[in-house]
């Protein structure tokens, strides 16, 4: 019999209850709220979840994905929050509703493969307000006119940035506030109004909180947020937000007595790492059946008090368990509070499973 563990619970009662949260913040801005699916590789269920919650639409990076969720039924609009590959433009233009667009070649690619495919696809034209990562510069928006002036199929909805991402950069007036106006350049030489300036993501939140957000953004793409309740780039829980939908569950497999520093000559790690060790004298050590083939161990928690993780190797996490109070044997569970990244690598790992509950 195989065993159901590593598994990752999720809850999508709680994620409802977020989403409601963050819509319900947002819609009193005049902006609307977008569901990033992909923290959970775009599971069904976590989407219901979001869309029971007033989001508008569903959003994420992997065009399978978004395949998938169309085959699930969902007729709801779907953004593509990668820029597209080149090589997967015909998918784009079968599967996505509007994407997000850096080039102006990509522009006339995704065109062409609307043409043949008889679709249309809108584009939100990225840009990079100082985070380093996707984006024209504010000098470039003449250049990304032409191209989509130039397009049949494809449709301009507006301007959009993502900030944090890369480099750190965090939302502000004065970033946002160039956005807007880049995207009031663009409309003019578009001729035509844009429908959408799309104001980043989680990490934009405090901004609508505190009222400081710039007049003309409407539209906020939101995963991190209703997913864990947190905003790992402003290193900030969101108090109004609910932490606990995520839970990843491991196997004991050992339990014993060792000393706290290694016996021999040390070099590197499995991962190249050089790990540091303090002379605590012997303790009890556990090891789950859990590694780096699952999970970012550093983005783990436990949930029990007196357990503190050591160190994890490609298929085992070990843990200190000194301080914990009570047995621990092999076949016992421990469970972990995930991070944003945590999350991630557990959803796109194929041996961790996911449980759905709903309460």
């Amino acid at each position: 019999m195989t065993s159901r563990y590593p598994e990752m619970s999720v809850d999508t009662a709680m994620i409802t209850r977020n989403a409601e949260k963050v819509v319900g913040l947002c819609s009193g801005k005049g902006i609307s709220v977008w569901g990033v699916t992909k923290g959970l590789s775009a599971h069904p269920a976590v989407a219901s979840a979001m869309l029971d919650g007033g989001c508008v639409g569903l959003a994420d990076s992997r065009v399978d994905n978004i395949r998938k969720l169309r085959l699930f039924g969902f007729r709801r609009p779907m953004m593509l929050l990668r820029i597209p590959m080149p090589g997967e433009m015909t998918n784009v233009a079968e599967n996505v509703d509007c994407c997000l667009v850096s080039m102006p070649a990509s522009v006339l690619m995704l065109d062409q493969a609307c043409d043949e495919a008889g679709s249309e696809v809108g584009i939100i034209v990225m840009v990079d307000l100082g985070d380093l990562r996707e984006g024209i510069w504010p000098d470039g928006v003449e250049e990304m006119a032409d191209a989509l002036l130039q397009s049949r199929r494809t449709r301009c909805l507006g301007v959009g940035s993502n900030l944090g991402c890369l480099s750190g950069v965090l939302p502000s007036v004065t970033n946002l506030s160039l956005l807007v106006r880049i995207g009031g350049e663009l409309s003019n030489l578009l001729g035509h109004p844009l429908e959408v300036v799309s104001g980043g993501a989680t990490s934009s939140l405090s901004l609508v909180e505190d009222g400081t957000m710039p007049e003309g953004v409407n539209q906020l793409r939101v995963g991190e947020g209703i997913l864990l309740g947190t905003d790992v780039t402003g290193n900030r829980v969101i108090p109004y937000l609910e932490r606990d939908a995520i839970r990843i569950t491991a196997e004991v497999v050992e339990v014993r007595r060792k000393p706290s520093m290694p016996i021999g000559k040390t070099g590197a790690d499995a991962f190249g790492n050089i790990p540091v060790f303090q002379d605590r004298g012997m303790r009890r050590r556990v090891i789950v059946a859990m590694g780096r083939q699952d999970v970012r161990p550093e983005g783990l928690t436990p949930v029990a008090p007196g357990l503190e993780i050591i160190g994890a190797s490609s298929d085992h996490l070990t843990l200190d368990a000194e301080d914990f109070e009570g047995p621990l044997n092999p076949g016992d569970t421990i469970s972990f509070a995930a991070d944003y990244g945590a999350m991630l690598a557990a959803a796109t790992s194929p041996y961790v499973r996911t449980k759905i509950i709903k309460k």
